[in-house]
């Protein structure tokens, strides 16, 4: 009720021109970066638009003023002006420019979020979860048994993080199969499947990733990161293949697996080489070698798009910061010569042989890979504790988290390319 009284009182102010506007910066003034994307979603809900200044200080919001906006933003510590009409008017010329890389992209809807997550506890960490639990922006969890019985296209945007496709339960088996939750993971796993009508998990698994795929075909908006990317496409290349050790699934890989793969089903990755040693802890060569890697060296760099050229990019990349600390995972990049062409890299390492973060699209929808399971720990292991983001509330990584999920707010002619 408060809700709507406050949506009705807001609506009478914008058409009286209540003659102010809330500029929430992004660049280095902000006091709580991660918090200032809840403010958007939060404003979002009340059915008001939010200008979205693509590099402007940072990636700036701003949208109408209310008091019920500016209590908000106070008690949630985020950094705010409140500017007259004709100030805001002075910053739309200035970046309508087309001298200058900005833009103006309107938000107008709120996101419907799912997170793709198992309902019994693991020892790891999401941080997409983290982002968007400190953000206090609102999101649904489904797993195998919804999304089977279809319902993604109820959603806008859906995550996916430390999961396997493949039905590989991780390459775990090697390093944890004799700890309870690995045992743990592969009973709740194997029950589901036969639930579902399963004879391997890995059936399930790949039906599972054809349905997200159908979905981000359908007009979805689909953000991976850590061992997500590369495991769904690997488990689409291998439709109909066994590329599973025995130790997974009770028989052996299937002969001239790797040449019957097919890279037309992937989403970003394709001339991939399967590992099935399982042993050894990598599913693939699409992820780079994690050996030699130096905490104070490892850095990627994300790439500058023309803001009024290619948005959805602009979108993705907006932040403070260009150069951005590295972070690994079960896949911490992405090797560059298994990249589709037609997929855009929007962050790379020094090295220029590694993309960290990706963009394309598929259908009608897009998908987003980033490498890397903890922007803010390096070296998550498992059994880690969860990140505390009241530490790291202008965390640059996290950031491009929190992009994607407001990526989907924006009307659609905007994102256009």
């Amino acid at each position: 009720m408060k809700k709507f009284l406050v949506t009705c009182l807001i609506a009478i102010a914008s058409a009286w021109s209540y003659g102010a506007q809330i500029l929430v910066p992004m660049d280095g003034s902000q006091r709580n970066h991660l918090k200032a994307y809840g403010i958007a979603y939060y404003v979002l809900t009340y059915d008001v638009e939010i200008s979205w200044l693509l590099n402007y200080r940072g990636g700036s919001f701003m949208f109408d003023h209310h008091p019920e906006f500016e209590q908000e933003l106070v008690i949630r510590g985020v950094s705010f002006q409140i500017i007259a009409d004709v100030q805001a008017a002075g910053i739309l010329r200035e970046i309508s420019d087309p001298e200058v890389n900005m833009d103006e992209i309107r938000l107008h809807k709120v996101p419907r979020i799912a997170v793709y997550s198992p309902p019994n506890s693991l020892p790891w960490d999401d941080a997409v979860t983290l982002a968007l639990s400190f953000a206090e922006i609102p999101y649904d969890v489904v797993y195998d048994e919804e999304v089977l019985s279809g319902v993604l296209p109820l959603y806008d945007w859906l995550h996916l993080h430390h999961e396997d496709f493949t039905g590989q339960f991780g390459k775990f088996w090697f390093a944890y199969q004799n700890h309870p939750w690995y045992k743990e993971e592969v009973r709740l796993a194997q029950e589901m499947a036969r639930r579902m009508g399963y004879s391997k998990v890995s059936h399930m698994k790949l039906d599972v990733a054809k349905k997200i795929r159908d979905f981000v075909a359908g007009g979805g908006y689909m953000f991976a990161m850590c061992s997500a990317p590369e495991s769904i496409d690997i488990a689409l290349a291998a439709e109909g293949i066994d590329i599973l050790h025995q130790v997974y699934d009770g028989d052996p890989v299937e002969p001239n697996a790797q040449e019957k793969l097919d890279f037309s089903r992937t989403f970003a990755f394709q001339n991939f080489m399967v590992i099935t040693d399982p042993t050894i802890y990598e599913k693939s060569n699409i992820d780079v070698p994690k050996t030699g890697r130096d905490e104070r060296t490892d850095f990627f760099t994300l790439f500058e798009f023309s803001a009024k050229w290619d948005p959805i990019p602009t979108m993705l990349t907006q932040n403070h910061e260009t150069v951005i600390k590295g972070f690994m995972g079960q896949t911490t990049a992405f090797r560059n010569a298994v990249i589709k062409p037609t997929v855009t890299i929007m962050a790379e390492t020094r090295a220029k042989s590694e993309a960290r973060y990706i963009h394309g699209t598929l259908g009608n929808g897009t998908f987003t890979f980033l490498g890397g399971h903890d922007p803010e720990d390096y070296r998550h292991f498992v059994g880690d504790p969860p990140t505390d983001l009241n530490l790291f509330p202008n965390s640059p990584a996290y950031r491009l988290i929190l992009n994607n999920v407001l990526f989907p707010a924006a009307r659609k002619q905007q994102q256009k390319t």
